[in-house]
């Protein structure tokens, strides 16, 4: 599982994303009520997890510890 989902985010990255992503998600209960809201599910689910499938797939790491 450690490869499928390797930790390779920064912790405040990982707040901040978390951040982002219920920001977003309320527009689908306040504001415009608009469905693109969802997409803050993205970030919400990165940050949450630790590990961002973007930077898995390109070999980025923000996360200063190296895991063993």
């Amino acid at each position: 599982m450690a490869n499928l989902l390797p930790t390779n985010e920064h912790p405040v990255e990982r707040v901040l994303r978390v951040a982002v992503g219920l920001g977003v998600l309320s527009l689908v209960f306040l504001g415009p009520m608009t469905p693109w809201g969802y997409l803050g599910l993205v970030p919400l689910a990165t940050g949450l997890l630790g590990s961002c499938p973007l930077y898995t797939l390109f070999g980025w790491s923000t996360c200063s510890v190296k895991a063993r």
